[in-house]
């Protein structure tokens, strides 16, 4: 699930553009955020659409990945 972030969130999470890096990022941080876009409360251009194709099981899974960093 998390190869889809890194069109735009680079490889594994780690951005090498303006885009931020997921990478290392709290889980609990990234759950909220993505769920946020999920609902329409958090502004995207595209983010909002992507997170709507999660559960709240997967968006877990994804936040737990990205969270571990560099450390995989």
């Amino acid at each position: 699930m998390a190869a889809g972030c890194a069109a735009c969130h680079g490889t594994d999470g780690i951005s090498a553009g303006v885009i931020p890096s997921l990478a290392g990022q709290p889980a609990s941080a990234l759950e909220a955020a993505l769920k946020e876009f999920r609902a329409g409360m958090r502004p995207a251009t595209v983010m909002q659409q992507l997170a709507k194709g999660y559960s709240d099981e997967q968006i877990r899974a994804v936040a737990a990945y990205l969270a571990q960093g560099r450390d995989r």
